[in-house]
């Protein structure tokens, strides 16, 4: 069975690095908000009009692939409860077809990341950034939880990975 894996967090918490290396480990399709908004809007304005066309993107590619049987990562903020519900519904997902990963990082590492930031999708800075971090609402479900600023992204994916085959062995 497929399973689509939403990677989520603030900017610069290190989403796609572990999206990434959650891809290489597994072969799953990496589905990034910011390249989609980047290839479909050259200029983007991060409006809600704007925000809606490129979630709606992601979940029209992600059903495609998942219906055919492949396994996605939704690199995204997903910032709100109401962000991830909608992935959830307008897939028609149960519990069992959805692992989340909520990206964390501290704030001091998070800036240094966002100011080092080169040939990138993301647009966030460090206001952007606090901005998000206002208004974020924690995951009620439960979810995977990573550090990025513990350890590599590749041994925080082996460690995702482990995670999920846990929860699957569960169900």
């Amino acid at each position: 069975m497929p399973l689509i894996v939403p990677v989520c967090g603030l900017p610069g918490v290190g989403k796609t690095s572990i999206s990434k290396e959650l891809s290489k480990l597994t072969k799953w399709v990496v589905l990034s908000t910011d390249k989609i908004r980047k290839e479909l809007v050259p200029n983007p304005i991060y409006s809600a009009e704007e925000k809606r066309l490129i979630y709606n993107v992601l979940v029209i590619i992600a059903k495609y692939l998942y219906q055919s049987g492949t396994s996605c990562i939704l690199d995204g903020t997903f910032n709100t409860n109401y962000s991830r519900e909608e992935i959830k519904k307008k897939l028609n997902l149960t519990s069992q077809e959805i692992c989340t990963v909520e990206c964390i990082c501290p704030e001091d590492i998070v800036i240094a990341r966002i100011k080092n930031r080169k040939n990138d999708y993301s647009d966030a800075n460090a206001f952007i950034y606090r901005s998000m971090k206002a208004t974020y609402q924690p995951i009620e479900e439960e979810h995977i939880i990573v550090d990025t600023s513990k350890e590599s992204s590749s041994i925080n994916a082996a460690k995702i990975i482990n995670q999920i085959s846990k929860i699957d062995n569960k169900n």
